[in-house]
């Protein structure tokens, strides 16, 4: 019993080191094991994260196209869609590009609108691109009307995104600040009843025959990725087969 004992005695203490060394091989595979699956977790979350944050994307986008399919039903014009490709790097130039041109029936002086408002004009087609020129460039004048009094005025772009100025306004003029400025017609450079901006300053200075009064765009300029082409009645195309094309390299995407 004694010898059985003493036998016993020295097997374990012969297979200490093994057995240590076992618990220690299986403490750090176990260790491995955890670490490579937290990598993994960590790795699907984040992936899972990117998905949530394109799923949000494409629900936004969804409600802007909703919302501009929208304005579409309510205009009496019909209208293309289409999307902004590239902004002119110039500072001194609001003009965008977009993917339409004269394979969809685009021509110049076409007017361009978004969900909520005039955006512009089509100033130069090409094939598949066109350039158009944003109711903020200073080379734009849109003929416009107050909605609530149908006052006849001026407007001129700024050449900045957020700021518009009517021109020659008589300082007894019955304009107020908040008052919505529609297109009048005036002109046939855009077709009548499109929101184009709403009056946000008023300043007279005595002595001075004219008003200053600024107002700001009712239209996303520099926000709306997709935008509608307008094909109104008295829509009378210009654009030429032999035109040259677009030097779309100038534009930013």
């Amino acid at each position: 019993m004694l010898l059985s004992s003493g036998l016993y005695v020295v097997h374990y203490s012969a297979n200490l080191p093994n057995n240590a060394f076992q618990r220690t091989s299986s403490f750090f595979s176990t260790k491995k094991y955890l670490s490579e699956r937290i990598l993994d977790l960590e790795s699907r979350l984040l992936s899972l994260d990117t998905d949530l944050e394109k799923m949000a994307s494409l629900i936004e986008e969804n409600n802007r196209l909703r919302e501009l399919l929208g304005s579409a039903a309510k205009s009496q014009d019909s209208v293309l869609v289409s999307e902004v490709i590239g902004i002119d790097p110039d500072p001194a130039s609001q003009n965008i590009l977009i993917d339409k041109g004269q394979t969809d029936g685009v021509f110049e002086k076409q007017t361009v609108i978004d969900s909520i408002g005039l955006v512009g004009q089509v100033i130069e087609v090409s094939k598949q691109y066109s350039r158009v020129m944003l109711i903020t460039d200073l080379n734009s004048f849109v003929p416009v009307a107050v909605l609530r009094n149908n006052l006849r005025l001026m407007l001129q772009g700024m050449g900045m995104s957020e700021k518009l100025q009517l021109l020659h306004v008589n300082p007894t003029a019955d304009i107020r600040v908040g008052d919505l400025l529609i297109s009048s017609g005036l002109g046939e450079r855009f077709p009548a009843g499109y929101p184009v901006g709403i009056i946000n300053a008023i300043d007279y200075v005595e002595g001075r025959p004219f008003v200053d009064v600024s107002a700001t765009p009712k239209s996303g300029l520099d926000r709306s990725q997709h935008l509608l082409l307008v094909f109104s009645e008295n829509s009378v195309s210009v654009a030429e087969n032999g035109q040259a094309p677009l030097e779309v390299s100038r534009f930013a995407d």
